[in-house]
């Protein structure tokens, strides 16, 4: 693989395959010198995994591990992870997965010093100002999937396991020190979670530039991601060991999550919903939702999205662009409807609710009315 390279936007950013290597190196640029790695439960005892370890306790950087991380990971992992950094007295975190052990890992190093509820920081106004940024440890991020691009996110998402209602908690301090993104990690990634995650990545992209807000960089980063996504998830879905391939997808990724500080949109507000209720794999649940937000949206987007698809080399304008989503899911296998994933129609009231609150709805160009978004459920159930 030809593509080697050190970013420093917007954190710094080690790429390229066999990059893992450098993991004790960045955490000590990164000051870490007792690290806890976070991951998921079903990383935890993979090679990928070991190996990140061996490279720790090779280097005297002991061998500390915690993977109680749910799918859509919640208060009561947190509290467990924080209990857990606290007890091996660690001074930084590796946060090594996709985006359920790189939110859990970062939210347990802003969590571990801080003396208030992880619900008093949400991303709401200046609520992340409530928080010791002093007490914030170092974070070294790990990604081993191409999809939700938390790696270089200022923020976490985790569910109240009361209430079922995903909350965003930020804080600039979050954003990791260090980022490693090895394209060799994400090799062994089933078919599905391939999809799901690169799916995740496209949709970052596309309601990122179909936001209205005004974020010109943003715009650009979106629209060459979506490109990005377009030319190589459905080559890694046939060739899983295309190392350059993935490493595109990897960027696009980052790029997604980069282009999303313009705001997401009603995609990703019907999607946090359903993963808490349901717990749905959030990436495949933004794919599924994709072409009716899309309709419900065409007034607003028709345009841009015409330069979008001229850009994607796609012909016939918002028609093409639509079109070509649909041919896209079809070919990666992504179910048609929400039922497909075991969502039902019987919380339609209670899921439109919750989508009408979750803070994506805000960035969406057609205001997400309670009536819209169960007309929306419907539709896609």
């Amino acid at each position: 693989m030809s593509m080697i390279a050190n970013w420093s936007y917007p954190t710094s950013i080690r790429f390229g395959a066999g990059r893992i290597s450098e993991l004790a190196s960045a955490c000590h640029t990164a000051g870490i010198k007792r690290p806890l790695l976070v991951t998921d439960r079903g990383l935890a005892d993979l090679p990928i995994t070991r190996n990140a370890l061996d490279r720790l306790e090779a280097t005297g950087l002991g061998r500390a591990i915690f993977s109680e991380v749910d799918p859509n990971p919640n208060e009561i992992n947190l509290e467990a992870g924080v209990a857990a950094f606290r007890a091996g007295d660690h001074d930084g975190v590796v946060a090594f997965g996709g985006g359920s052990g790189l939110d859990l890992g970062k939210l347990i190093a802003f969590m571990a010093n801080q003396t208030r509820s992880v619900w008093d920081f949400e991303d709401i106004n200046d609520y992340w100002t409530r928080a010791d940024a002093n007490a914030i440890f170092p974070i070294v991020a790990v990604p081993t999937t191409a999809g939700t691009g938390s790696e270089v996110g200022r923020a976490g998402v985790i569910s109240n396991s009361q209430t079922h209602i995903k909350k965003i908690i930020f804080h600039p301090k979050i954003l990791p020190a260090i980022v490693i993104c090895d394209p060799e990690l994400t090799v062994g990634m089933p078919q599905v979670i391939t999809v799901g995650t690169g799916m995740d990545a496209f949709v970052h992209c596309l309601e990122a530039f179909s936001s209205p807000h005004y974020h010109p960089m943003s715009q650009g980063i979106a629209l060459e991601g979506m490109r990005l996504v377009k030319e190589n998830l459905p080559l890694v879905a046939i060739e899983p060991n295309n190392i350059e391939a993935r490493g595109h997808m990897m960027s696009a990724a980052a790029m997604g999550a980069t282009a999303f500080q313009k705001g997401l949109g009603a995609m990703h507000a019907l999607s946090h919903p359903v993963g808490a209720l349901y717990n749905t794999h959030h990436g495949m649940t933004n794919a599924v939702v994709i072409p009716p937000v899309l309709l419900f949206n065409r007034a607003a987007i028709e345009n841009r999205i015409s330069t979008a698809a001229d850009y994607l080399g796609i012909q016939g304008g918002y028609n093409g662009f639509f079109d070509f989503i649909l041919r896209l899911r079809a070919d990666l296998g992504v179910p048609d409807k929400l039922r497909d994933l075991g969502v039902d129609s019987n919380r339609i009231d209670d899921l439109a609710a919750m989508a009408v609150e979750d803070p994506s709805a805000s960035g969406n160009p057609v205001e997400l009315t309670l009536d819209a978004a169960k007309m929306l459920f419907d539709q896609t159930i």
